[in-house]
């Protein structure tokens, strides 16, 4: 093992409707920064760095701001507070790539490289940047070490699930009354989210469905609302925690038409390396478009189960691997609206081209 090691903070935080790392970052840097010095201490690693997504430049400015003043202060440099422990840390802003939130591919782009992702083993903590050694958190593993050492951790396990402890920063976004960034213990239910924390969808509307996880995430029914928001939970309902966004859809939404937006996402943002991505994403969102304009065949439906299992099965790394979540959740959950698609020609939710052929649209 090597003596030269690094510790990184993953800050590109990139999924649509997500913002619980920038509020973080931006509300309290010394904690984020306290994190890193300290990762970087129990590791023995004497440099870290903050990737931070360019789009969001108020967090760079005080992630620097705090870095600054903590140097000032002896509390970053040579010789910490007289301890013979050196460590110091810079920020860097990424390019804006999705891709880049993939730790291979943002050791790459600090790297000065094309940020694309690698085959793994080896993993970043054996061989990470420059070949060295490297841990790798996001903003809000590492702004939740002060809080432990603060509380404990027999009192900071008492807060969460049974396997995920502490709280999580969820950012509430889509057709719900009040949108924004809630902190809740871990195993907290998705009802209580949308609807106590939120407000719930707008008068008239009805609830559908909630997206987590961001583009890689699942869109999960109304029967999930007392689903616990922890990782187990999230899997087994075919979705993920990921970063912690949470769309909120209501009947004003189709199913087809929102798994084409994340689809849209996703393709864009490939990075192109490997074939399962860069060509299944493609394909997927050409038979999406395909069924949202009247003329897909049943068929496309068995076409996108086959391609989504070969791209979570065979792409290099988890955006392509996730990619064809939002499509399989809402083929499985809301099938029904596939089939008005194919069969009738209709999009029951009035969003698609069809729309006005619709019962009830008035069109």
């Amino acid at each position: 093992m090597s003596d030269k090691k690094f510790v990184i903070c993953n800050a590109d935080e990139g999924d649509p409707g997500a913002f619980m790392n920038r509020m973080e970052a931006e509300s309290d840097p010394f904690r984020v920064v306290e994190g890193l010095i300290t990762a970087g201490y129990t590791i023995g690693a004497h440099e870290g760095f903050f990737f931070v997504r360019a789009e969001k430049p108020l967090m760079a400015s005080r992630l620097r701001r705090a870095v600054e003043e903590l140097r000032k202060r002896g509390l970053l440099g040579n010789d910490i507070l007289g301890s013979g422990f050196s460590f110091d840390a810079q920020v860097i802003l990424s390019a804006g790539a999705f891709v880049c939130g993939e730790e291979t591919a943002m050791i790459a782009a600090l790297e000065g490289r094309r940020a694309m992702p690698r085959q793994r083993p080896p993993f970043p903590a054996t061989k990470g940047l420059w070949d060295y050694p490297t841990n790798i958190n996001n903003v809000e593993t590492l702004a939740q070490i002060p809080v432990i050492f603060q509380l404990g951790p027999q009192k900071y396990s008492e807060i969460g699930s049974e396997k995920s402890k502490g709280t999580k920063v969820f950012c509430i976004a889509g057709k719900v009354r009040r949108t924004g960034a809630a902190e809740v213990p871990i195993g907290t239910t998705i009802r209580k989210l949308v609807f106590d924390i939120g407000g719930g969808v707008y008068e008239g509307r009805k609830f559908k469905a909630v997206q987590t996880g961001g583009p890689s995430g699942g869109c999960l029914p109304e029967k999930f609302l007392d689903l616990p928001l922890d990782y187990e939970s999230l899997q087994a309902a075919g979705s993920i925690m990921g970063s912690g966004g949470l769309i909120v859809l209501d009947d004003e939404v189709c199913a087809v038409d929102i798994a084409k937006y994340f689809l849209t996402f996703t393709s864009n943002e490939s990075c192109g390396k490997c074939a399962p991505c860069r060509v299944g994403t493609k394909v997927m969102l050409g038979i999406l478009t395909r069924i949202s304009e009247g003329k897909g065949e049943m068929d496309d439906l068995d076409k996108l189960r086959r391609l989504a299992d070969s791209m979570r099965e065979t792409s290099l790394c988890a955006l392509g691997q996730g990619a064809p979540n939002p499509v399989l959740t809402t083929l499985k959950y809301f099938e029904d609206e596939y089939v008005a698609h194919v069969r009738e020609k209709v999009c029951p939710a009035g969003v698609c081209r069809l729309a006005e052929k619709s019962e009830g649209t008035g069109q």
